[in-house]
């Protein structure tokens, strides 16, 4: 029971952030977060990547799982389209896409001298990104991207293939395996593993769950420590734990 309550409450979530995409989105969006540093302005949005960065240094991925606005519109369309990616090279389609768009923020900044000014709500209106002239445009392309990727790949296409922020919650937690402070996992119990197959099947990145408990490894790029696999599994053989190398 309490497993189901969980993947429930971590579906809300994720399908509010998609509903608050009209507030929200401008401080995620990378092209307004850009335009503000080559006018020397940290926006809000920076700010957010800035909390994010520092986020996966602790949580790894868990933002993709639970928070992120884009992952609440592809668990809308996986019950459209939910078979497994198979993107094979895709997969690293988003790193250049990501220093493309990490390398013109950085040009930005260099070209504006620096950032000299904060402005939480660069490009809104008093907070709500859809409260100026052009904003219903840029979300409705936002979303329509994301369509594209969710409806032709598969479950989670959009992060398999295209997203940076993913990117960049990677290098994070690159960074923190390769220090080795204490962070959150998953974790497996081998030996109780009766190949059922359930974690795998419910994995909403497609993930060889299965595969990773039986070899041991458990940290994977991809994962973004939903807990499906930890609810899924009738044995309990894999759980969350926190705890350094």
């Amino acid at each position: 029971m309490q497993s189901a309550l969980r993947q429930k409450i971590r579906i809300a979530l994720l399908i509010f952030s998609f509903v608050l995409m009209p507030v929200t989105f401008a401080y995620i969006s990378c092209p307004l977060i850009t335009e503000g540093a080559s006018q020397g302005i940290a926006t809000g949005g920076l700010f957010v990547f800035a909390l994010l960065f520092v986020g996966s240094l602790f949580f790894g991925r868990l933002w993709c799982g639970y928070l992120c606005p884009a992952g609440g519109l592809q668990e809308i369309y996986a019950r459209v389209n939910g078979r497994p990616v198979k993107a094979g090279w895709l997969n690293l389609l988003k790193y250049p896409i990501f220093l493309g768009i990490f390398g013109s923020l950085a040009l930005a900044v260099y070209s504006a001298g620096g950032l000299w000014v904060f402005d939480p709500f660069y490009q809104t209106g008093n907070g709500i990104s859809v409260d100026r002239s052009g904003a219903y445009t840029l979300l409705y392309a936002q979303i329509a991207f994301i369509t594209v990727f969710a409806l032709l790949a598969g479950r989670r296409g959009f992060c398999h293939t295209f997203c940076p922020i993913a990117v960049m919650l990677i290098l994070g937690r690159k960074i923190r395996n390769a220090v080795g402070w204490p962070a959150l996992h998953l974790a497996a119990a081998p030996e109780r593993c009766v190949d059922c197959g359930r974690c795998s099947e419910t994995c909403p990145m497609s993930l060889d769950v299965r595969g990773m408990v039986r070899e041991g490894r458990m940290e994977q790029t991809e994962c973004i420590l939903c807990g499906e696999c930890v609810d899924a599994c009738p044995e309990g053989v894999v759980g969350y734990a926190w705890r350094g190398k």
